[in-house]
């Protein structure tokens, strides 16, 4: 039975209501449906994580929006404004249901991701995105009312390797495919939105491969080691990395979840990210974190360590970018999808590095520190240094 939290301006007379959950009981009729409808009926799935909460107050607010249904396993422990939250796994066939009882006509399918939510497990996680996506492909290949579909996907597609091209673009094949992990999720999930685009030519279908996520609420892989009081990184490695600020995540798939702007596309595939690249070691010093230098057998075995005692997903996808690092080009969403970030990589980090508080050594604290020691007398008895008149 699917539960759903509804509120009362969209109540239909079959629904019977006990607190804040709804059963739903079978509508009269196709007519009947339709009668409730007034506009644009967005369904989006993963609502129970930040950003998928986060999404779905924001296109609440946009007018043409009539009502939006907020599918999870989970019930959100954060407010989902007036949306419609329907707990269901999209791993099972009903999802077929409630795309037809509710007459969807966009999907915005968010539930790929790369951590469990909860105590769930590195299998659930992987099930959901491939087998959950199958079945929600498979609902929207059936369903005569969907006419759009956004899928949130990771520039993980290209995966890390040593011979990797300086910058991938939209096109640019992997020089080697991912093996594992949320990588290789990624890689199958963009085959069956291809193959569902080839059935169903008359959806919309719009792909974003986000870069690294950052933002205060970030709940990513990445932001979970940037945490860390003490940085792991692979010895003779100084890998370049891409933020992508979460409001402009946000931005970007309110904008692919609508009709195109004149002059603009909001179908294909588009690489997400601020601009500019940060290194590693910068990323370390701007956190004030100081990091560890460490041979690949060492740095393999310290991951997975931490990964045991849950400290961080310090998986070997992670590793391989945190060793060869990762750049894609966003030509094509600016010129094609019209869209140009907020946040620049440095400052999609800096608003990530101020939501977590100092490190063991603060940028500013080191910068006095040196330049306390070099006011220092020299050694014997000598005059400071004069500094030059530039």
């Amino acid at each position: 039975m699917l539960q759903a939290v509804i509120t009362a301006q969209h109540r239909p007379a079959n629904v019977t209501v006990t607190g804040n959950t709804a059963e739903y009981g079978q509508v009269s009729s196709t007519a009947g449906r339709k009668a409730l409808i007034l506009g644009k009926v967005v369904l989006v799935t993963g609502v129970a994580r930040h950003l998928g909460g986060r999404f779905v107050r924001r296109i609440l607010r946009d007018p043409e929006v009539d009502r939006v249904v907020a599918v999870d396993a989970v019930a959100p422990e954060h407010h989902l404004g007036g949306a419609e939250f329907v707990r269901a796994d999209i791993r099972q066939p009903t999802i077929a249901r409630l795309l037809a009882e509710h007459s969807v006509d966009t999907v915005v399918h968010m539930d790929v991701t790369g951590t469990p939510l909860g105590s769930g497990s590195r299998t659930s996680v992987k099930e959901t995105n491939v087998i959950g996506t199958m079945q929600l492909l498979g609902a929207c290949q059936k369903s005569p009312t969907v006419k759009r579909l956004v899928v949130k996907s990771s520039t993980n597609v290209y995966g890390s390797a040593p011979r990797d091209p300086a910058v991938f673009t939209e096109t640019t094949p992997p020089k080697s495919l991912p093996s594992g992990g949320f990588a290789k999720d990624t890689v199958e999930v963009e085959g069956y939105v291809r193959g569902f685009a080839r059935r169903r030519p008359d959806v919309a279908v719009c792909v974003l491969r986000f870069a690294n996520i950052l933002g205060p609420g970030a709940d990513t892989p990445l932001a979970a080691y940037f945490s860390l009081p003490v940085l792991p990184t692979v010895l003779g490695y100084d890998p370049r990395l891409q933020f992508v600020h979460e409001d402009d995540v946000i931005d970007v798939l309110r904008i692919a979840s609508h009709e195109p702007e004149r002059g603009t596309l909001n179908s294909g595939t588009f690489n997400i990210a601020g601009d500019g690249v940060l290194l590693l070691s910068q990323c370390a010093r701007r956190l004030g974190r100081p990091t560890v230098p460490l041979l690949m057998p060492t740095i393999t075995w310290v991951g997975s360590a931490l990964r045991t005692v849950g400290m961080t997903d310090f998986s070997p996808e992670q590793l391989r970018l945190l060793t060869h690092g990762r750049v894609v080009a966003t030509n094509q969403m600016r010129e094609t999808l019209g869209y140009r970030p907020k946040f620049s990589t440095a400052e999609a980090f800096a608003d990530f590095a101020r939501s977590r508080g100092p490190g063991l050594l603060p940028p500013e604290a080191l910068a006095g520190a040196v330049d306390r020691i070099a006011a220092l007398p020299a050694l014997g008895g000598g005059h400071p240094p004069t500094q030059s008149a530039d």
